[in-house]
């Protein structure tokens, strides 16, 4: 079975990195999209089926909090699974974004080893 995942981050070269380490962990991937903001993330999920969301916290236009709460509000946005990519760490910030229903927080820098775990954990249980 193959993935499309989002990636949400207003730095292209993250974009790109992220891919190439989504490529690299050897992930079965559908369609790799992606998004400079929360804003074109909500309009990317609006139009595509995402099986998985990868999101910065800090982006101009909206960040990855409010694009949380807006997918959280949406009955239908609220299943997809949502992972922060951030360099902002905060264990009370990532409390927040738990209640929120965001299922994992990879700190960068990460390591394909760590993205390929957290993204075969998440979708293991989608497809349960």
């Amino acid at each position: 079975m193959s993935y499309n995942i989002l990636i949400i981050d207003d730095s292209k070269t993250i974009r790109k990195v992220i891919a190439k380490t989504i490529d690299m962990a050897q992930v079965p991937i559908g369609q790799l999209f992606e998004a400079a903001n929360g804003r074109e993330g909500l309009e990317v999920l609006g139009r595509e089926w995402i099986d998985l969301v990868l999101v910065d916290i800090n982006m101009p236009v909206m960040g990855g909090v409010e694009m949380v709460e807006s997918m959280d509000a949406d009955g239908l946005l609220a299943t997809v699974p949502v992972v922060i990519v951030s360099t902002e760490g905060s264990q009370t910030r990532i409390e927040e974004l738990s209640a929120k229903g965001v299922r994992a927080y990879i700190r960068k820098p990460f390591t394909p080893e760590k993205l390929k775990q957290v993204i075969a954990e998440i979708l293991e249980e989608r497809n349960e």
